[in-house]
């Protein structure tokens, strides 16, 4: 459907009422990097912490130089995809305040889950993996969200992708072909690059969609749930980076 109109010249109003929706779209879209970064520290602190006290035994032992997730361990890698399922699930039925908890839960819970890799990788290459995908990260946005490019074209052939990737890692789990597992890290990588712009630019035109129908409450808790899938993008790009990028420590090669 097509708004432009033959008008030699531009309402007034219709102008401030323009910067107005700009301005609250930046406002917004600074809120999400928000939440995504303080979720993004938390947990980086919880997984740091657990690897580097006591607190790694409950979730991890060492087999010589292998290490394998303990009972608790388990439970924590799995724990994550709960709370996506709880939050995905009760969109409309939770409250701003609980999405705001889940989502700090979720956020330390995956830092436990992701303790190991402090305990596999050496410390400067995590934090060198670490900025690479931060600086990745945010090229990408900026450009899923300065594009003219309509990139919804790309949205089911990124979903085939993502349920491709996650079979292809399964069927890993059995074979432990180094093939698959090198062709499964780098379509990862570039298949969460996408995801990432993919992203930014469905919350921007969400935003613009819906702004002026929603109150205070309900924008604040879908800017919690947009933190979260750029979130999720981030952390899977930097999993998939550190395969390539990431320096064992020594006798975990």
């Amino acid at each position: 459907m097509s708004f432009s109109r033959n008008y030699q010249s531009v309402p007034s109003w219709a102008g401030s009422q323009q910067a107005s929706l700009d301005a609250g779209l930046r406002t917004y879209m600074l809120r999400i990097y928000n939440w995504m970064s303080s979720g993004l520290v938390l947990t980086a602190l919880v997984a740091w912490g657990i690897a580097n006290t006591s607190m790694r035994s409950l979730f991890f032992r060492t087999d010589g130089y292998a290490v394998h997730p303990t009972g608790l361990g388990m439970i924590a890698m799995i724990a994550p995809l709960g709370f996506v399922l709880v939050m995905s699930f009760g969109v409309n039925r939770l409250s701003r305040q609980a999405v705001q908890t889940l989502f700090w839960l979720f956020c330390g819970v995956m830092g436990a889950s992701m303790a190991n890799i402090f305990m596999i990788y050496t410390g400067v290459s995590v934090a060198r993996v670490f900025l690479v995908t931060a600086g990745t990260f945010a090229a990408t946005s900026l450009w899923g969200y300065a594009t003219k490019t309509d990139l919804t074209r790309m949205g089911s052939f990124l979903m085939m992708g993502l349920f491709g990737l996650i079979i292809a890692g399964l069927v890993n789990m059995f074979m432990h072909s180094p093939a698959l597992y090198f062709a499964t890290s780098l379509i990862g990588v570039f298949l969460f690059i996408g995801l990432t712009a993919f992203d930014t630019q469905r919350i921007k035109a969400t935003y613009l969609q819906f702004a002026q129908y929603e109150g205070p409450d309900e924008a604040a808790k879908r800017s919690v749930y947009d933190a979260l899938a750029l979130y999720l993008n981030f952390i899977n790009l930097f999993q998939f980076l550190l395969q390539f990028m990431g320096v064992r420590n020594s006798g975990n090669n």
